[in-house]
């Protein structure tokens, strides 16, 4: 009943899961971190790695025929809760009305020394 859904077009994962499970109705999508997947490297910024993380979600959708309107839920991880003005601007620019629901919460650190991480849930 669940699928794996892997793509090039955003990061591999660094570990025993995937980039995203499809399971039926709803794709659960790994945390994505700035990392750009044609070269590993990794976005300077927050505004920048906003951007990267977000493309890289939006990758991992479009390899299970979803796109960013088809998010419902997300929870922005951040390394710093002074960044958070930043990334919802970038934020912002990703989807259009209704909004998902989110979540966003400042951690003690990121993998690879990552400023922002974003997850998805999506529905078809």
């Amino acid at each position: 009943m669940k699928k794996q859904i892997a793509t090039n077009a955003a990061p591999g994962a660094i570990g025993p899961y995937s980039q995203a499970i499809d399971c039926g109705p709803f794709v659960y999508a790994s945390g994505q971190i700035p990392l750009n997947p044609e070269t590993g490297v990794m976005a300077e910024g927050i505004t920048e790695q906003t951007r990267q993380s977000l493309k890289n979600v939006k990758a991992i959708l479009e390899a299970a025929g979803l796109s960013m309107a088809n998010v419902v839920k997300t929870t922005v991880f951040l390394a710093d809760m002074g960044d958070f003005a930043a990334m919802n601007a970038v934020y912002a620019e990703a989807f259009e009305a209704p909004f998902p629901a989110r979540s966003a919460v400042a951690v003690r650190e990121l993998p690879k020394g990552a400023l922002v991480e974003i997850e998805v849930i999506a529905v078809r």
